[in-house]
C-alpha cells in the first residue's frame, strides 16, 4: 500500500503516528475516564499543522490534500479517537466551510487562526427537531441593520464548549424552508451565546459535546458566509467532506481492535498453546483485516475523488457507512477475542467499541448514508 502514496503523504502519516503513540497514548484512558478536554494536545497538533491540513498557506494552513488528512486522522483516531473527532470537526467542517465559501476578511479574521491551530471550531445544524431532517431549523436569524439576531437551540456540538466560534445553520426565511437558511460565524463571548448542557456519553468521552443556546445574540452581518438561504445548501456539501474525516476515524477504531486482537491471541495462551493457534481465532482475524482493509479502499477512494475537485458525495458516503460498521464489528469481535478481559477497562477493546458505535450516528446517520447512495444509483440508472 505504501507505493500508492507520495513521500509527503507517507511522512504526514508517520508524524501523525508518532505523535499519537508518544503524546496521545499515555493519557487516552485518563482522558476517556475523567470526561477531560485534550487542550494541550490539540495545541501540539495544531502546531504540527494537523487542524487545518487542507487550508491553503496563504491563510496559514499546511495546503496539504484529503488524503494526506485521512492518513493522518486514521492515526490519531487510532490511539484516541476523541482527539479524531475534535481534529475531523475543525478541519472537515469549519476550516473547509470558511475556505470554500467565505469571504477574504471572513478568511482573513477566523479562517488564519483556525487553520494554525490557536482558535478551534465548531459546527452548529443539529436541533431538538432537526438531527436527520436538517431542513426543519428552528432556531432563527432577524436581520436588525448591519446585524442580525439570533435564537434558538443546537444540540450534539462537538468542541462547542471549547470552540473559540461556532459555525450556526439558522432560518433567515422560516417560510421558505430549506431555502430559508443561512450560516453565520458566532464568536465565543458573543452577548446571548451560552453553552447550555453538555451531555454524558457512551464514547468519544474526552470531546465535548454540548447543546448551545441564543438568546437575542447579535452577530454583524458580515459575519454571514454567503447569501442569505444558502445555508442548507452550504451545510450538506460541507457535511460531505465531514463524512471522509468520520470514515477515517472510523477506519483508525477499526484498524487499533485489529491490532489489539493480534497482540493478545499471540500473548493469551489457552490450552497449552497461543490461542492464535486456534482457527476460530484464525479466521475472526482474517475477517477483521479483509474488512478493515477493504474500509481503507473506500476511504482513500472518497478522498483522492476530492482530491481531483469531481463529485464524491456518494463515495464518501458509501465510505462512511462502510467503515463505521466495520468499527463496531471489528470492536465487537476484539472483545470476543479478549473474552472476560475485553469487557473490562484494564483493556483498551472496550473503548474501542464506545468510540466506534458513534460513527454510525453523527454527520449523517448510516440510514441516512443509505439515502444518499441509493438515489445517486437510482438517478444514474
Amino acid at each position: 500500500m505504501t507505493s500508492d502514496f507520495t513521500e509527503t503523504q507517507l511522512m504526514i502519516r508517520d508524524t501523525a503516528r508518532k505523535f499519537a503513540q508518544e503524546r496521545l497514548a499515555p493519557g487516552a484512558v485518563e482522558r476517556d475516564e475523567h470526561e477531560r478536554f485534550p487542550t494541550e494536545e490539540i495545541r501540539e497538533l495544531g502546531a504540527l499543522g494537523f487542524m487545518g491540513m487542507m487550508v491553503p498557506e496563504k491563510w496559514e494552513g499546511s495546503g496539504l490534500d484529503t488524503v494526506s488528512y485521512v492518513l493522518a486522522e486514521e492515526e490519531v483516531s487510532r490511539v484516541d479517537a476523541s482527539c479524531g473527532v475534535i481534529m475531523s470537526v475543525n478541519n472537515s467542517l469549519v476550516c473547509y466551510g470558511i475556505n470554500a465559501y467565505g469571504t477574504e476578511e471572513q478568511k482573513t479574521t477566523f479562517l488564519k487562526e483556525l487553520a494554525s491551530g490557536r482558535k478551534l471550531g465548531a459546527f452548529a445544524l443539529s436541533e431538538p427537531e432537526a438531527g436527520s431532517d436538517a431542513s426543519n431549523q428552528r432556531t432563527t436569524a432577524r436581520r436588525d441593520g448591519n446585524r442580525y439576531v439570533l435564537n434558538g437551540t443546537k444540540n450534539w456540538t462537538t468542541n462547542g464548549s471549547t470552540a473559540d466560534l461556532v459555525l450556526v445553520m439558522a432560518a433567515t426565511d422560516p417560510a421558505r424552508g430549506s431555502k430559508g437558511i443561512s450560516t453565520f460565524i458566532v464568536e465565543k463571548g458573543t452577548p446571548g451565546f451560552e453553552v447550555a448542557k453538555k451531555e454524558k456519553k457512551l464514547g468519544i468521552r474526552s470531546s465535548d459535546t454540548v447543546s448551545l443556546s441564543f438568546t437575542d445574540c447579535p452577530v454583524p452581518a458580515a459575519n454571514r458566509i454567503g447569501e442569505e438561504g444558502d445555508g442548507f445548501r452550504f451545510a450538506m456539501k460541507t457535511l460531505e467532506g465531514g463524512r471522509i474525516g468520520i470514515a477515517a476515524q472510523a477506519l483508525g477504531i477499526a484498524q487499533a481492535s485489529l491490532d489489539a486482537s493480534l497482540a493478545y491471541a499471540k500473548e493469551r495462551k489457552a490450552f497449552g498453546h497461543p490461542i492464535a493457534e486456534l482457527q476460530a481465532i484464525q479466521f475472526k482475524l482474517a475477517e477483521m483485516a479483509t474488512q478493515v482493509e477493504a474500509a481503507r479502499a473506500l476511504v482513500l477512494k472518497a478522498a483522492r475523488l476530492k482530491d481531483q475537485s469531481v463529485p464524491y458525495g456518494t463515495a464518501a458516503a458509501m465510505a462512511k457507512l462502510f467503515a463505521s460498521r466495520v468499527a463496531v464489528q471489528s470492536a465487537l469481535e476484539a472483545i470476543q477475542i479478549h473474552g472476560g478481559y475485553g469487557y473490562v477497562q484494564e483493556y483498551l477493546v472496550e473503548r474501542y467499541l464506545r468510540d466506534a458505535k458513534v460513527t454510525e450516528i453523527y454527520e449523517g446517520t448510516s440510514e441516512i448514508q443509505r439515502i444518499v447512495i441509493a438515489r445517486s444509483l437510482l438517478k444514474d440508472a
